[in-house]
């Protein structure tokens, strides 16, 4: 939580030093619009997630079960955890910093720039430091999602659509799927087994791409009225 507010406080001073702007101009006030772009965004991702996970499972011959002492507090904590996360993420590279960006160098310019950071950013976090082609995967990959994030930012001007989307696949693959930092959650696999071949190509495509595409697509058809 510390470092929301911390990151809240930089904005604030970044906004207010650069043109004498407050947060609200990242769209945080609630509106109708807003709402139903988060809600929609957190159900795309969602679902999407849901479906990546389900046909790795099937493609291997796995099952998912319920692990056992699973906990509803474990799963407030896990959420929470992972609601903080998104937000610290989101406020660093799809805050401020990319609405002084667009202010400046244009809406093109600083989607890209904002997922080159993104894409380096998860370097560290994915720690793929040392492995030149995993350092390119992970680059591209997280980029492409970050480059959706940052125009879904851009188009609806606002903040609720794209936390919406992180949200809604970190939840899922991290305290759903037990893809994650926090470990064991919710649903646990049967074996090790995984996909192998073209199936491991594929899946891996597909979660590449499907989540990035569907928020780029509802972001073009999105104007969020503040």
């Amino acid at each position: 939580m510390t470092g929301i507010i911390i990151a809240l406080l930089i904005s604030w001073i970044l906004l207010w030093f650069w043109d004498k702007k407050k947060l609200s101009v990242l769209g945080l006030r609630p509106s109708k619009s807003s709402v139903i772009a988060f809600v929609a965004g957190f159900l795309l991702a969602g679902v999407a997630c849901s479906i990546y996970h389900i046909m790795t499972a099937v493609s291997a011959g796995n099952q998912w079960t319920l692990r056992p002492g699973f906990t509803l507090p474990a799963a407030l904590a896990g959420s929470w955890w992972t609601l903080k996360s998104v937000l610290y993420e989101e406020f660093i590279f799809r805050g401020a910093l990319l609405y002084i960006a667009i202010e400046k160098l244009g809406v093109k310019i600083a989607c890209l720039l904002s997922a080159a950071c993104f894409g380096i950013y998860h370097w560290f976090s994915y720690n793929a430091f040392g492995s030149p082609v995993q350092m390119i995967i992970v680059f591209l990959f997280t980029g492409f999602f970050g480059y959706s994030l940052a125009v879904a930012f851009a188009r609806t001007k606002s903040l609720y659509l794209p936390v919406g989307v992180h949200f809604g696949w970190n939840l899922l693959n991290i305290v759903v799927f037990s893809n994650g930092p926090l470990g064991p959650q919710l649903f646990a696999k049967m074996n090790t087994n995984k996909p192998e071949g073209i199936l491991s190509l594929f899946l891996f495509l597909f979660q590449a791409f499907t989540i990035p595409l569907l928020t780029l697509w509802y972001a073009n058809r999105r104007t969020i009225s503040r």
